[in-house]
């Protein structure tokens, strides 16, 4: 995607007599959650359930060991095939050929997969919904001269369910004060009214969907990495981050993520040769600066244009680039307000007048409350709210 590899999956069903097929897009690599969804979005696609599903030997389905199936498949799996009425099967370790009826089409749908790209002369992409467009003419070219026999197998299979099954994990984490979140060893920026909440991420496949409390607050792609050790990706997106950075600059020159606040390599490059320049305070104030034109005022095209021509001019300024962009100065901090102090005489309207004129809080100031009886304390006047 966009010139970078995309590491995915293909999910395939397909009806065994008619030979109808869904496919679609599964990113990262195998997982119940994707298994989940792709089911259910070909069995919503195909308008009926099968008695019977049969797979390989899925990791996300079973745990592989030697023994019985039943003792085998994992209970999520397991709830899955129970919520639609499906009974769970598949074929022996090391006999490919016990799913060949599926193995075979799915050669010939990567052939004609390959064959399309070949006729699009491209492999790159913007988007993955782009990608998946693409599949879906594919499968729709394969299933079009099987539409009769599709029909009549409708007739027999099981009606849908009411609900559809959970195809998410729920994960409950707490937004740090970079306004990050940390899932399965993944930094993700959310928006920073949330720093210091709690908030429930629904975890998809390809999508992490983000609620405060019942309400839905965000959604964010899902990002996969491959290192081992540590925090193995970024999946950063500067609008949540550029009015923070804005009121601390200096923070783009010590940050773990600094390159994917970058949109592209065009400025990663100039951000490089400001730095070459020696005064790094000054070209983090700068670059900060641009990018926050960049993201509320502007473009990412524009404000790089302007810059490089400002560069080779030899006239780039942090007052130049605010003066082109009508973006007033960042305001410093206000100052501490002064409160005067009160005087402590001022406590004595909240006394009654008998008290005031006894004076003294010794053994006869006592004994004489007590005859007297206790003394009626003020209440605060109820005031209406707002």
């Amino acid at each position: 995607m966009r010139g970078e590899p995309f590491p995915h999956l293909l999910f395939h069903y397909r009806l065994a007599w008619s030979g109808w097929s869904y496919g679609q897009l599964i990113h990262g690599g195998e997982s119940f959650v994707a298994l989940s969804e792709g089911l259910q979005n070909a069995l919503a696609a195909c308008g009926g359930v099968t008695r019977e599903l049969r797979t390989d030997r899925l990791s996300a389905a079973s745990r592989n060991r030697d023994g019985s199936y039943a003792l085998d498949i994992t209970p999520r799996y397991q709830a899955l095939c129970a919520h639609y009425g499906l009974s769970p099967s598949r074929n022996n370790r090391g006999v490919a050929h016990e799913n060949g009826i599926v193995e075979g089409p799915h050669g010939h749908v990567k052939r004609r997969l390959e064959q399309k790209l070949l006729l699009r002369g491209s492999c790159d992409f913007d988007e993955p919904a782009e990608y998946g467009e693409l599949l879906a003419e594919v499968f729709s070219a394969l299933n079009a001269p099987r539409q009769r026999r599709y029909e009549q197998e409708l007739e027999h299979l099981m009606a849908l369910p009411t609900f559809r099954f959970a195809d998410y994990e729920l994960l409950t984490v707490r937004v740090r004060s970079t306004s990050t979140i940390e899932v399965r060893q993944v930094i993700y920026s959310v928006p920073p009214t949330l720093i210091g909440r709690q908030v429930t991420v629904r975890l998809h496949h390809d999508r992490l969907i983000v609620y405060l409390g019942s309400d839905w607050f965000c959604q964010l792609p899902r990002a996969y990495g491959t290192g081992s050790h540590g925090p193995r990706a970024w999946c950063i997106d500067l609008e949540h981050l550029i009015d923070g950075l804005r009121a601390k600059p200096r923070a783009l020159l010590h940050c773990r993520y600094q390159r994917q606040l970058f949109p592209d390599q065009h400025w990663w490059d100039f951000w490089q040769h400001l730095l070459a320049g020696g005064d790094r305070d000054a070209a983090a104030r700068l670059m900060v600066e641009a990018l926050y034109v960049a993201v509320r005022v502007a473009s990412y095209e524009l404000v790089l244009a302007f810059l490089q021509q400002a560069q080779q001019r030899q006239s780039l300024s942090l007052s130049l680039l605010q003066q082109r962009f009508r973006v007033p100065p960042r305001r410093s901090a206000l100052p501490d307000p002064v409160i005067p102090q009160h005087l402590l005489a001022s406590y004595d309207h909240l006394l009654p007048a008998a008290a005031l004129a006894g004076g003294g809080s010794g053994a006869a100031a006592a004994a004489q409350t007590a005859q007297a009886g206790a003394l009626p304390q003020p209440l605060a006047a109820a005031c209406s709210a707002g």
